[in-house]
């Protein structure tokens, strides 16, 4: 775990709905019980974070904090828009007409790719120890709930691209700013979440390559989550096979198989990605955020 709270940013992703939130939140409590001042920044506008600490959702664009040492965002790229104008432009009633102006907001919003580059930005900007936010403080680690696997790797990517069209002046000089940033191994870890279905387990695979090939990053953890606990040894289950009729029987023996299904997609998982994934297990109504906290301290 110390190797991945030396960057400045940890970027949590995965496919939808496989608890890539939760697990953003949990490194982030790991990094606050480290002493470090940590953020955990999710994008498109969510809360979801915050209900995860039993807190009601902050305001866009506003810093508040959940507990000691850990704070929380929720980045809306209208707000990382109006920020950006107000510091770049030299005139503050020019940045103020803009930010008015309805056509202004119909052809940014149109832009492909723009959101992305909005949302980035701001993620870079939290991440500087010399923040162009007016009064406020630096965090030693900005971890990001990331949109689901593709378009997470379209965010870290955009200002790549925007600097590329661009081709020179002020976008593609900022650009290039931020992509030194993300494309930099020692300063940017993605750790991505999965559950231990095909699916999830294919699309984590793919991300591996994708970063790669558009980033030039690793994928540098995963985590393997929602696992149903080992029941039986094989000779175990073989002694209950003959009683599959009685109805706990059945169910004990179909969550056996379930895990053992589980077990050959975290082995294919963990060819796909070249690593060993850290394994959290079910937590039957709902998940625990200390303990969480603890079994990835340990893995990770």
């Amino acid at each position: 775990m110390s190797a991945l709270l030396e960057r400045r940013l940890l970027v949590v992703t995965g496919k939808g709905g496989v608890g890539k939130t939760t697990v953003a939140a949990a490194l982030g409590l790991v990094a606050a019980r480290a002493g470090m001042r940590t953020i955990v920044a999710e994008v498109a506008q969510r809360g979801d974070v915050a209900s995860v600490f039993e807190r009601e959702g902050s305001e866009p664009f506003e810093e508040v904090d959940l507990a000691p040492n850990l704070f929380h965002i929720s980045i809306d790229p209208q707000d990382a828009l109006e920020e950006y104008l107000r510091d770049q432009l030299p005139s503050g009633a020019v940045a103020e007409l803009l930010i008015r102006s309805r056509v202004f907001a119909i052809v940014a919003a149109a832009t492909p790719g723009m959101r992305e580059l909005l949302t980035v930005g701001k993620l870079w900007e939290l991440a500087q120890l010399d923040r162009r936010t007016p009064g406020a403080g630096a965090y030693d680690l900005v971890v990001v709930d990331a949109p689901a696997t593709g378009h997470g790797v379209a965010v870290l990517s955009a200002p790549r691209t925007f600097a590329a069209a661009a081709g020179g002046g002020p976008v593609a000089r900022q650009g290039k700013i931020i992509d030194a940033m993300l494309s930099d191994p020692q300063q940017v870890a993605v750790v991505a979440v999965a559950t231990a279905d095909e699916l999830a387990v294919t699309e984590t695979g793919s991300l591996r390559s994708s970063l790669k090939e558009r980033m030039g990053l690793p994928l540098e953890h995963v985590v393997a989550n929602m696992l149903d606990p080992d029941r039986f040894s094989a000779a175990e289950a073989t002694l209950l096979e003959p009683h599959v009729r009685h109805p706990a029987v059945a169910r004990a023996l179909r969550g056996h198989h379930r895990a053992l299904r589980q077990r050959a997609q975290l082995a294919r998982l963990r060819e796909l990605t070249g690593r060993a994934p850290a394994q959290l297990p079910l937590h039957p109504g709902g998940p625990d955020l200390e303990l969480l906290a603890d079994e990835l301290e340990q893995q990770l």
